[in-house]
């Protein structure tokens, strides 16, 4: 059959005799045999175009030499105004060393390309930034991975970028390089797989709370995992108001709490030994133990579908909230999770409800922290940000299958900008101080003009449109997979 360009009924294709289980297998399949085929087709997925006008032949003496020579010295006389006079001020660098892509773990420097500019194609569309993969070999001479050379490296790139984006770093280096730069750059770093996932998240958490009556101060959540994603995630759900003795995580080893010496004589963990002193003073045992009467589970850890146990779930409290955000197989499938009992389930996939995306989120904040030049994203910043994704979804209406707001709701990303433009002028970190609206009409504008231009790509053929041959291919490849 063909598969429509869009892919929006992409799940209605399939055999009607597949299970539940079977056409999310055949989804995942599809789409990265379409993947191979669409990146091949394109060369990859991102150009480079200027934004100025030529006029003529003429005009390179603006653009480039003798012209240009002013714009050298009025920025070597005040670096600042880098960000007004070259497009600085609205690049953002994606940087990985490619240890920890998505769930392929190392795949070597130039493997993690296709997720950077996929990283980057997003923030053009969703956020109107412009942004660059730098995908770094980190391997010292014994060939081990090290997280100063990615320091380093950041150090040297940021007098070109206003902001930088970290990508799938491993843990735990992926702590150390953050938390360095964010302290040692004059410009934004962030990490999207921690923060950004954290940020996405609280965002879910606390619209699922509302409608399930409860409070976050109040709920008693589990953890499974205690990667970059989860730690983030129990930080600045502690920090917005959650009672750590109500908090549990879980490691590949247990649960953490202050008798945990394997993590406390292992200085590379100290964001995990943080949170080993704050929380659970109870020191479960046992997931199953932690999670009678627990009010939310937030996994992201194993793909399942059997890492969280279906008794798990059936031990919780009434109206209690799932999170299974492991890719591309959840923890526990949706509609296992609700037959024992769970309220509201969201996973990291677009073909169930409630998706936890990142995309909903760094798109927006990074485009806040450019409006303002911020020096730095601090947790104040992405709980704001939580809030905003969060505040937005209510006021268009919610529900226990649509807790948080989706990458087609344009608005969000604005509304999300000038939220955390306002954030940084109030936390000093902004080296512009805009109004709320200034930042939302800027925002907005950028936004519109990057998505008229996909349009008119397209439209005028510049983009060209993948053959219906290769999506039907990778669909009836799919489909004999999973038969197989």
């Amino acid at each position: 059959m063909d598969i429509d360009l869009d892919l929006a009924n992409l799940g209605k294709a399939f055999p009607a005799d597949f299970s539940p289980e079977q056409k999310a297998q055949a989804q995942t399949l599809f789409l990265k045999k379409l993947a191979l085929s669409a990146h091949e087709f394109y060369g990859g997925k991102m150009q480079t175009i200027p934004k100025c006008g030529f006029y003529g032949f003429s005009w390179f003496n603006t653009w480039y030499t003798p012209g240009v020579s002013a714009v050298s010295t009025a920025i070597r006389d005040d670096n600042d105004l880098s960000f007004s006079l070259s497009n600085r001020g609205n690049l953002v660098a994606v940087v990985s060393d490619s240890t920890r892509v998505l769930g392929d773990g190392d795949c070597t420097p130039p493997g993690g390309l296709g997720v950077m500019e996929g990283k980057a194609m997003l923030m053009k569309y969703l956020g109107g930034i412009d942004a660059v993969a730098l995908c770094v070999d980190s391997r010292n001479k014994e060939g081990a991975h090290d997280p100063d050379k990615i320091i380093e490296f950041v150090k040297m790139l940021q007098p070109s970028v206003g902001a930088v984006n970290l990508e799938d770093i491993s843990q735990p280096n992926c702590f150390k390089v953050l938390d360095d730069l964010r302290e040692s750059c004059e410009i934004p770093v962030w990490h999207d797989d921690a923060q950004g996932t954290a940020c996405i998240t609280l965002a879910g958490l606390l619209n699922a709370l509302k409608l399930a009556g409860k409070k976050l101060s109040e709920a008693k959540i589990v953890l499974l995992g205690a990667g970059a994603s989860n730690t983030t995630i129990a930080r600045l759900i502690l920090a917005d108001g959650g009672d750590p003795s109500k908090l549990v995580l879980f490691d590949s080893k247990g649960s953490l709490h202050a008798g945990r010496k394997d993590i406390e004589e292992d200085r590379r963990y100290y964001r995990k030994w943080e949170l080993c002193v704050a929380t659970n003073p109870q020191r479960y045992a046992s997931e199953a133990e932690a999670l009678k009467d627990a009010d939310v589970l937030i996994a992201l850890s194993k793909p399942g579908p059997n890492t969280v146990k279906r008794e798990w779930v059936r031990a919780m409290a009434p109206k209690s909230i799932v999170f299974a955000c492991a890719n591309p197989v959840p923890e526990i499938w949706p509609y296992a999770a609700k037959e024992e009992g769970a309220y509201i389930v969201a996973t990291g996939r677009g073909d169930f409800p409630n998706q936890v995306n990142n995309s909903v989120c760094f798109p927006g904040i990074l485009k806040g922290a450019l409006l303002v030049r911020a020096r730095k994203i601090t947790d104040g910043m992405a709980i704001t940000c939580a809030h905003s994704i969060a505040n937005f979804a209510e006021s268009r209406g919610i529900s226990t299958d649509n807790i948080t707001a989706t990458m087609a709701e344009t608005e969000v990303y604005a509304r999300e900008a000038a939220d955390v433009a306002i954030q940084a002028v109030k936390e000093g970190v902004a080296r512009r101080n805009i109004t709320w609206q200034e930042a939302y009409d800027s925002a907005k504008a950028d936004i519109a003009a990057s998505r008229a231009m996909f349009d008119t790509m397209q439209a005028e053929g510049y983009i060209g449109k993948p053959p219906a041959s290769m999506l039907n291919e990778a669909f009836a490849w799919a489909v004999r997979q999973v038969r197989s």
